[in-house]
C-alpha cells in the first residue's frame, strides 16, 4: 500500500510540474475511439459567463489548443487486448493533437473504463490534537480509514474523502481551520484490476510519454455531464461507450459509487452485423443513420437498402425494414440497461433523495433510448452533453466526448485524494503492506 501511495503521489507531482510548464495532454482510451486533447495552462483565460451549468463550466486557467481522435484498436471492454495496436492508435491521436496545437507534449493524464471497478465506503475518527483542525489532523483521520482487504491483483484508483464531520456537525467539505474536538471522515475508495492499469501505464510509456495521472471514465464523465445541482443533490451518470458502460453516482459533489457493465454500443453493432449478415462497418453505419429502440407503425414501411459485394445478387441487393432493425437492436439495449439497473440497486440508488439519471457517451445517442431507459431504470432520465470548455472544437462537444472533457476538468480541478496528504507511515494498516505494488518502481 505504501508503494501505491507513493506512485499516486509521484504522478500527482508530475502533473503539477507539467501544469507549471504550461502544457499537458488528456487521453481517453476507449473501445471505439481514442481521443487526445492538449491543454494549455497559462492563467490568461477569464471565466466564461455563468449559464447555470456549474462553476466548472466557466473554468479559468486553461484552454484546449489541440484535439484529435482516431479509431480505437486493440481495446476491448475498455481494457487493452493488443498492446501494439493500442500503442499505434495512441501515437496517432497524440501526434495529430500535437500538430493542431503546434507544440510537443510529454505528459498525459489518461482515463479508461472496464477493469472491473469496485466501490468501498470507509470511515475514520480521531481526536483533534489542538483546538483547530490542521492539515495533520486531516491526514490522521484519513489514515484512520482502515482499507478493506481488496484482494490480490487489485489496485486503488481513487480514494477521496467525501464527507467530514466535526463533533456533531456533518456535511463539511473541508474542516481545516475550524474549531472542534473530534474529527470524522467518510471516504470512497475505488479499486480496479491492477493488470489493466499496468497495461495502460506500460502502453503510455511505450509511446514515449510520461503518465501524469489516471482516472476512471465513469468518474470523469459524471463530473462533465452532471450539472452542479445534480452533483449536489444526487444523480447517476450512465456513460454508454463502445465496449463498456460506466455507472457513477454523485452526491454532495463527490462520486460515492462507480461500476462498469462490460457491454456497449459495439455489442449492438455486432448484433446488427450477425442479424443482417453484413460487415461490422456497414452495421455501424446503418445503426447510426437508421437505428432506434422504439418502433412505430411507420417503421414497417421505411425500408433500408443493404448493399454488398459477395457476388450473390439477391444477397447483395436487399432491403430490410426499420422495424426489423429495431427488433435486433432493442433486446441488447434492454440487456445493457437491465445490468445498469442491477448496479444502481446494489448501490442503494433508490434510497437517495434525488434520483436523476443522466445518459451520456456515444451509444446514448440512439433515438428513443432516454424513454426506454426511463421505463427500465424507473427514474427521471435526460440526455447529457459535456460542459463547455475553452477552445473545444465543435466536433468534440457531443456526448461521446464526456470522458475527454471530464479529464480536462479533472486535470484542472483535481479533488483531494488520500495521497495528497502526508499520512504517517506507521498509520498504514499492517495487513495492507503485504499488497505493495512493485510495478511503479519497475516502470518509472
Amino acid at each position: 500500500m505504501i508503494e501505491l501511495y507513493e506512485s499516486q503521489r509521484a504522478m500527482r507531482n508530475v502533473r503539477k510540474a507539467a501544469m507549471q510548464r504550461g502544457v499537458v495532454a488528456v487521453l481517453d482510451v476507449g473501445s471505439s475511439k481514442i481521443a487526445c486533447l492538449v491543454l494549455r495552462f497559462d492563467g490568461t483565460d477569464g471565466p466564461m459567463p455563468d449559464d447555470g451549468v456549474g462553476s466548472l463550466a466557466g473554468q479559468t486557467g486553461f484552454r484546449v489548443i489541440g484535439a484529435a481522435t482516431t479509431r480505437s484498436r486493440g481495446v476491448r471492454f475498455g481494457e487493452i487486448a493488443a498492446m501494439g495496436e493500442t500503442e499505434r492508435a495512441i501515437r496517432t491521436a497524440v501526434q495529430a493533437a500535437q500538430r493542431m496545437a503546434g507544440i510537443r507534449v510529454d505528459h498525459v493524464i489518461a482515463c479508461f473504463s472496464g477493469a472491473e471497478p469496485r466501490s468501498y465506503g470507509l470511515a475514520g475518527r480521531v481526536e483533534i490534537a489542538g483546538t483547530m483542525v490542521t492539515e495533520q489532523d486531516v491526514a490522521r483521520v484519513l489514515s484512520a480509514c482502515d482499507p478493506p482487504d481488496i484482494g490480490v491483483g487489485r489496485e486503488v484508483l481513487h480514494a477521496q474523502p467525501v464527507n467530514f464531520a466535526l463533533d456533531h456537525r456533518s456535511g463539511l467539505n473541508d474542516p481545516r481551520g475550524q474549531i472542534g474536538q473530534e474529527l470524522a471522515c467518510d471516504m470512497h475508495m475505488l479499486t480496479c484490476n491492477a493488470q489493466a492499469i499496468q497495461n495502460l501505464a506500460h502502453c503510455v510509456k511505450r509511446c514515449d510519454l510520461e503518465l501524469a495521472g489516471l482516472a476512471s471514465s465513469a468518474y470523469v464523465s459524471g463530473s462533465a455531464a452532471l450539472v452542479e445541482d445534480e452533483q449536489e443533490l444526487g444523480a447517476a451518470c450512465i456513460d454508454m461507450g463502445g465496449g463498456a458502460t460506466g455507472v457513477s453516482i454523485f452526491m454532495k459533489k463527490h462520486m460515492i459509487y462507480a461500476d462498469t457493465v462490460p457491454m456497449g454500443g459495439d455489442h449492438v453493432t455486432g448484433d446488427i452485423s450477425m442479424g443482417l449478415q453484413i460487415p461490422m462497418a456497414m452495421a455501424e453505419r446503418i445503426k447510426t443513420f437508421h437505428g432506434g429502440v422504439v418502433a412505430t407503425g411507420m417503421d414497417d414501411r421505411e425500408m433500408i437498402e443493404i448493399s454488398g459485394d459477395t457476388g450473390d445478387w439477391h444477397h447483395d441487393r436487399r432491403q430490410v425494414s426499420r422495424a426489423e432493425l429495431i427488433g435486433i437492436m432493442r433486446p441488447r439495449v434492454e440487456e445493457i440497461l437491465e445490468e445498469v439497473r442491477a448496479c444502481l440497486d446494489a448501490a442503494g440508488f433508490d434510497h437517495m433523495p434525488s434520483q436523476q439519471i443522466v445518459l451520456t457517451g456515444g451509444a446514448s445517442q440512439i433515438p428513443g433510448l432516454d424513454g426506454l431507459a426511463s421505463r427500465i431504470l424507473g427514474s427521471q432520465v435526460r440526455l447529457g452533453r459535456p460542459m463547455r470548455v475553452h477552445g473545444l472544437p465543435q466536433a468534440a462537444t457531443g456526448p461521446n466526448f464526456a470522458s475527454a472533457v471530464g479529464m480536462c476538468l479533472f486535470a484542472a480541478h483535481p479533488q483531494d485524494e488520500w495521497w495528497d496528504f502526508e499520512i504517517p507511515v506507521d498509520k498504514y494498516p499492517v495487513r495492507s503492506l503485504k499488497r505493495a505494488l512493485h510495478w511503479f518502481r519497475e516502470n518509472w
